[in-house]
């Protein structure tokens, strides 16, 4: 897998979401259309987001019945996180530590509610 295929296939929203859940849901995968329904997409609109997933190979397919069942690639997350790993701070392992941080979603939703 390449990092940057990889990297722009969960730098959108609704992906990167859609694969959230597939990994929570294990190596079972969720049906395609259980995750449309817990993330109130539209299936075709979450089609293309998961052909997007797989071509970076981050997730497989498979049909069940009438259903197509997608599932988190654990081997390819993990390859995408080494790689962040290895080449942070320009490979200087000194000091590239993980800082704790709040994400940037709670961060402003914290603001928000500070200012009422």
């Amino acid at each position: 897998m390449e990092a940057i295929a990889g990297l722009d296939a969960l730098a959108q929203e609704n992906r990167l979401d859609a694969y959230r859940l597939l990994v929570q849901a294990g190596p079972g995968g969720m049906a395609a259309g259980e995750v449309a329904s817990c993330l109130g997409l539209a299936p075709n609109t979450l089609t293309f987001h998961f052909d997007r997933l797989r071509h970076a190979g981050l997730v497989t397919v498979r049909r069940q019945g009438r259903s197509m069942i997608y599932a988190a690639r654990y081997d390819t997350m993990y390859a995408l996180v080494g790689y962040l790993t290895e080449n942070c701070c320009g490979g200087a392992r000194k000091g590239c530590a993980p800082k704790a941080r709040v994400p940037a979603r709670a961060s402003a939703r914290r603001e928000k509610d500070e200012v009422i």
